[in-house]
């Protein structure tokens, strides 16, 4: 699951900088909170939950981690296309980015919980058996 994080998460970067050049080029800067939040919640969060599921396989292969993947990746294009609306002036575009806010915030609900109560240090775990 860490690897369809960690591809996912390229692929956002590539939209974020395409939109950043696109910005950039016509100066249409308006679009700047959606640049941000594509290279934020797509690309640096992403790749960030896909490091720590790859170095951490047991929590990536669980039910929670299968959920945020998906919630992630639903959720996150909904707000950016309500986002990017509004920003063009689509003023009824607000529940758009609510909806998809919402979908995405419950996959990374599931990451916290997943992380806090999944997780185990299996170091310690070693070091106390090499010391008993």
């Amino acid at each position: 699951m860490g690897i369809k994080f960690l591809k996912i998460s390229v692929v956002y970067f590539f939209i974020g900088i395409g939109f950043g050049i696109f910005m950039s080029s016509t100066l249409k800067f308006q679009y700047a909170p959606s640049h941000a939040h594509i290279n934020l919640l797509g690309w640096t969060s992403l790749a960030l939950a896909g490091i720590i599921y790859y170095l951490f396989p047991a929590i990536a292969d669980n039910r929670l981690g299968k959920i945020h993947f998906w919630l992630h990746n639903v959720g996150l294009p909904i707000m950016m296309a309500g986002l990017i609306l509004l920003e063009s002036g689509v003023t009824s575009a607000e529940p758009v980015i609510a909806i998809g806010a919402s979908i995405m915030s419950i996959g990374i609900v599931c990451f916290v919980i997943n992380v806090l109560f999944k997780l185990k240090d299996t170091s310690q775990a070693s070091t106390k058996k090499e010391i008993a």
